[in-house]
């Protein structure tokens, strides 16, 4: 999917009816919405079309344990007219497919992966309003990040790969350490297929990164990550280096995000620091400060190698 062009108007007219409306207001689902259900998808497609001729996948998905709503919140309200705007406007990639997953705790909650379809225009408002805000998770000091993970390798089938060699970006987002190994049972009973042993998270992540530029942004904010900072970091650290982004306002999620993107296409990092307003460019800044990308090379255009 992904035909259609983001049209700024009809974002307008949909930011304007929420104000005023609770997050139960907008987040309207009780429970897993079917449209979002990753069991038995066989496939979620970014294409290339007439509309869209040479599409790029962006996924983004937010954990939506406790405190982590805050995050859906932002986002319904405002995050993702930034999102598309922005990216429309500063042109790092050519035409945007969006999508959004939800995360939980394959542990012990009913829904800890969503997924929506890859769309290029405000489709992606309705899809995004359906995921269900459980708000649960576990005490596990982890949610299930590496869900995602595993969906965008083997259930996406994406153009910019297949026709181009390259590679989507794949944004996780949440407050705690980085996960433990899937087991057989977690994705049996999620996504429906049958694998012979459990995953490592290290294999999963290079799984993912055949086909996406994978990063993780940690949520400072977040309940968990104030009384464990240090430890979540170590662990993100650890298994992603300079990809782990450190989101100190969960406002500017979609700045920051943004942001990554033009540092990997390979534009100056100090630029886009700047391109931003003042109070804006300090959060970009402590979040993209380590990231580099090859000197005169966009990251997007290297071979991909199967």
């Amino acid at each position: 999917m992904g035909s259609g062009r983001w049209d700024p108007g009809a974002w307008t007219a949909y930011s304007s009816s929420t104000v005023g409306k609770s997050t139960a207001k907008i987040y309207t689902s009780r429970g897993m919405n079917k449209d979002l259900d990753p069991l038995g998808v066989a496939m979620r497609e970014s294409r290339d079309s007439v509309d869209n001729p040479l599409s790029t996948p962006i996924i983004v998905a937010l954990d939506v344990t406790g405190s982590m709503g805050m995050i859906a919140d932002t986002i319904a309200r405002e995050g993702l007219g930034v999102l598309f705007t922005e990216i429309l406007d500063r042109k790092p990639v050519t035409d945007p497919h969006l999508m959004f997953m939800a995360i939980g705790d394959a542990n012990c909650d009913q829904a800890p992966l969503q997924v929506s379809q890859f769309e290029a225009d405000a489709r992606i408002i309705e899809q995004l309003t359906k995921i269900f805000l459980e708000g649960g998770g576990g005490g596990n000091s982890f949610e299930s990040y590496n869900l995602p993970w595993y969906f965008a390798a083997q259930h996406t089938s994406i153009d910019s790969i297949e026709k181009r060699k390259k590679k989507g970006y794949l944004f996780t987002v949440g407050d705690e350490r980085a996960p433990a190994p899937l087991t057989v049972d977690q994705i049996k009973r999620f996504i429906g297929d049958d694998i012979t042993q459990d995953l490592p998270t290290k294999d999963l992540l290079r799984m993912a990164q055949k086909m996406y530029h994978v990063f993780h942004v940690v949520i400072e904010e977040g309940n968990h990550c104030r009384y464990d900072h240090d430890g979540v970091l170590k662990s993100w650290d650890e298994l992603l280096g300079q990809h782990v982004l450190r989101l100190s306002d969960y406002t500017k999620l979609s700045e920051v995000v943004v942001s990554a993107i033009q540092v990997i296409e390979g534009e100056d990092k100090a630029a886009v620091v700047k391109s931003w307003s003042s109070t804006t460019s300090v959060v970009v800044k402590k979040a993209i400060d380590g990231l580099t990308t090859t000197k005169g090379k966009k990251a997007s255009e290297a071979v991909v190698r199967f």
